[in-house]
């Protein structure tokens, strides 16, 4: 081979080898790394997403409660941005040039090709505005939304709120990306998936100026938005807003049931917020506002406070005495002011009743006529133990609802507390406690933890004769036939059904008897019945508690009601049941001044 012939050889495969590494270089840009063609596409087409309207809120009457406006994200997407003068587009959308610069870089550090939002919920006037200029800012656009807001001031802790989703929504739920929006609490959380729709997108071409030229492939690859599915709830407005206006300078809960279904008529927690304040881009402020307000308005009484049931839990005590032969409604005792245990130590009680039988007793809430009825349930000979004996009887008071949650569709729902035998071991000594120990469970103290909504589910049993639905607030949902299988399944009690009869005897002569605990508070025209209590509280003032249901033959409501630190069940928290009671089945209150002094409740500690 001469000399020519080997440089050819050479020069020919140096050719080949920059060949190579050119078409090497070109699929590593074309197939291997896709930024360029990201970055083209990214440069050309804009990816909108369109977000669905969340369904509309109604109440049990038709009456809309939550709808939608519009409002306006200013997103950007970093890859598209371009130099640009900071100071002019922040005085645009008064911001600061500081946090302009800082959101960019958020925006980097999330993506540099996807969008992201830059700055939430513009108003309209703004938008208008900076649609006008956008064309000087590429890597900008405006993407619209929706707020929700509020016919009426009312239910905030029921229908909750909507925020913005954290990285550990997006990490473990693909559906959801940054900036995206999400049901935080009450129906809103609970029936998420319903309200929110499905998203769409819409792909534009866009030219150099980051202007939209039209459609991507006249919309061949566009997705439309489906609007999330409407709620109608169980809830009354005007029971509601009727209750919150009671409870306005108060402290604690009216939780309202239909008995033959299990539906929420109103359930007040107070004190309340305006549900508007958590909307829009003042939420994050307001919510600071309502955390550090001592009263707590964020606190959901009604699902989450625990009480003592206080005297309205005689009559379970009377349902289960019956039940397990040691009464019945003959049975008398003589109250001669208290009820004397342990030697020297007496559970005292209001009055000096005198000589009392069973339905005389609930009407006039005898402390020691049910400390004799606890005793003898706890006492009972076809028991081998105590602990036996009281294991049974807290099964039963379970039965009814109280010490667990009802599986409702309200978030955030505790279980409340009825002490077990274990309990009581663990602080007395296996086999070293009685009735006499624990002789407090006979008027709902001791270590009895109810919530409200457990209290008026408790009622609701009664009022039925023995049966319950666990308590919801949605009873429609748009495109669904019937309601979650949960809320159709009935929930019985071991208690024979004629024994209810007896109570409810006692519970109505609490309003139409002139010696009852309630006959002040008698709706007229309306056949009702009731319990007062007073919860005593270790950390202030007595509670004032009450619970009723009416008509006394096929009840339409059950009531229970919390005030705090307001004394005997009569004198806040049954006016509170009563009014409503009356406004929800005759559509008006005739006893204004009972209003008029409820409103003007002065707090006590």
């Amino acid at each position: 081979m001469n000399s020519f012939t080997f440089r050819k050889y050479i020069i020919s495969a140096i050719f080949i080898i920059v060949f190579l590494l050119y078409l090497g270089r070109l699929f590593y840009l074309q197939i291997v790394d896709m930024s360029y063609k990201y970055s083209a596409e990214n440069n050309s087409r804009r990816y909108v997403t369109q977000y669905p309207a969340r369904g509309l809120v109604y109440d049990r009457n038709g009456k809309q409660v939550v709808y939608n406006e519009a409002a306006y994200d200013v997103m950007v997407t970093p890859i598209q941005l371009q130099e640009f003068d900071t100071t002019e587009f922040s005085n645009l959308l008064q911001i600061s040039p500081a946090y302009t610069k800082e959101a960019i870089h958020a925006a980097k550090v999330y993506s540099k090709y996807k969008p992201s939002v830059f700055l939430k919920q513009i108003s309209a006037e703004m938008y208008a505005v900076f649609e006008e200029k956008q064309y000087k800012y590429p890597g900008f656009f405006v993407q619209t939304r929706t707020l929700r807001k509020y016919k009426r001031k009312i239910g905030a802790h029921l229908l909750g709120y909507v925020g913005e989703v954290d990285d550990n929504i997006t990490k473990i739920n693909p559906y959801y990306k940054s900036g995206d929006y999400i049901g935080v609490s009450g129906i809103e959380k609970s029936y998420e998936e319903d309200l929110r729709g499905k998203k769409g997108v819409n792909i534009y071409l866009v030219d150099v100026h980051n202007r939209i030229k039209g459609s991507f492939r006249n919309g061949q690859y566009d997705t439309i938005a489906i609007q999330g599915s409407d709620l109608t709830t169980s809830l009354d407005a005007d029971l509601q807003d009727y209750g919150e206006h009671l409870m306005q300078n108060m402290r604690g809960s009216a939780v309202a049931i239909e008995p033959s279904t299990g539906e929420i008529l109103a359930m007040v927690s107070a004190p309340s917020y305006d549900p508007g304040l958590l909307i829009g881009r003042a939420r994050n402020q307001n919510y600071q506002i309502l955390m550090n307000d001592p009263h707590k308005p964020l606190f959901f009484r009604s699902a989450m406070a625990s009480y003592p049931p206080g005297s309205t839990f005689k009559i379970i005590n009377g349902l289960i005495g019956l039940q397990e032969g040691v009464l019945n409604s003959n049975t008398s005792y003589t109250c001669t002011g208290g009820y004397n245990y342990g030697g020297s130590k007496q559970l005292a009680c209001t009055h000096h009743h005198g000589t009392l039988m069973l339905t005389q007793a609930v009407a006039q809430s005898c402390n020691v006529y049910f400390c004799h009825v606890f005793k003898n349930i706890i006492d009972n000979n076809k028991y081998a133990n105590t602990n036996e004996s009281y294991n049974k009887w807290r099964a039963d008071v379970m039965s009814l609802g109280m010490g667990h949650k009802l599986n409702t569709d309200i978030p955030n729902e505790l279980n409340g507390n009825v002490p077990s035998s274990k309990y009581y071991d663990k602080v007395f000594g296996k086999d070293r406690w009685k009735a006499t120990t624990v002789i407090s469970l006979a008027i709902g103290q001791a270590e009895m933890g109810i919530t409200p909504l457990q209290l008026a589910n408790m009622t609701t049993t009664i009022a039925n004769r023995g049966f319950y639905y666990s308590p919801h607030l949605v009873k429609k949902i748009k495109g669904k036939q019937g309601i979650d299988a949960r809320f159709t399944e009935k929930h019985t009690t071991p208690i024979d059904t004629s024994i209810y009869n007896t109570i409810i005897e006692g519970m109505f002569g609490a309003f139409e008897n002139a010696g009852g605990t309630a006959y002040a508070l008698k709706v007229p025209g309306i056949e009702a019945c009731g319990k007062t209590g007073t919860a005593q509280n270790p950390h202030g003032n007595n509670h004032s508690v009450f619970i009723a249901f009416a008509p006394r033959i096929h009840p339409k409501i059950a009531i229970a009601v919390y005030v705090e630190n307001a004394g005997y069940g009569a004198a806040w928290a049954g006016p509170v049941a009563s009014l409503m009671m009356e406004k929800y089945l005759t559509g008006k209150v005739t006893r204004k001044p009972l209003e008029d002094r409820m409103v003007l409740f002065k707090q006590q500690q």
